[in-house]
């Protein structure tokens, strides 16, 4: 390339392309039917214009497989909008912070223990702890706040954890008190 750029040295930057001429006639090689092939939807004009998934009227698969529904829904992908996500550690992880640390997220995060500091820290259970600690998550597992407390350390949770809820309780039938009409007849057959 010249050292200085002017009107009589400019040019592209690489050749133009001539373009396809179909339809020319038989000797061209894109005559007859300028490469469309023999009749049918893509052998017309606009045919190269349907969406993505088209099946040609017929019912497509998106349509014809089963969902599952609702964005919140256990088995729904992607996870919903309501759906929590955790960054999990082990109370085995936590034996590298000497004795009487107050572990917290950004100390983990420091630690390149989990990645961020903006979701949820779940502590689990996996391992020995033989270091007392104060650890402050967000959650914690039955077994990870047992091994906490029993190597003398704290759980402090973050946020208040929700009740478990039990399961339902079906109420018993009514019985007929005595003042009620039906409850008179039903004894004096008796």
């Amino acid at each position: 390339m010249p050292d200085e750029l002017n009107l009589s040295n400019l040019g592209p930057a690489q050749r133009r392309q001539d373009r396809k001429r179909v339809g020319r006639g038989l000797g061209s090689g894109k005559g007859r039917y300028s490469g469309r092939g023999l009749k049918g939807q893509k052998a017309r004009a606009g045919s190269h214009k349907m969406r993505a998934g088209f099946e040609g009227g017929q019912m497509p698969i998106y349509m014809r497989v089963g969902k599952q529904r609702g964005a919140t829904s256990k088995d729904a992908m992607p996870i919903g909008p309501f759906r929590t996500y955790t960054q999990p550690v082990n109370v085995a992880a936590l034996e590298r912070f000497d004795a009487g640390t107050e572990v917290t997220p950004e100390l983990l995060k420091e630690a390149g223990l989990i990645k961020s500091i903006r979701k949820d820290v779940k502590i689990l259970g996996q391992g020995d702890l033989k270091v007392k600690l104060t650890v402050s998550a967000h959650a914690f597992s039955a077994t990870a706040r047992e091994k906490i407390e029993a190597a003398g350390g704290k759980a402090v949770a973050l946020r208040a954890e929700p009740e478990k809820a039990g399961p339902k309780k079906r109420s018993a039938p009514k019985k007929a008190s005595a003042s009620e009409p039906g409850a008179e007849a039903e004894g004096s057959e008796a």
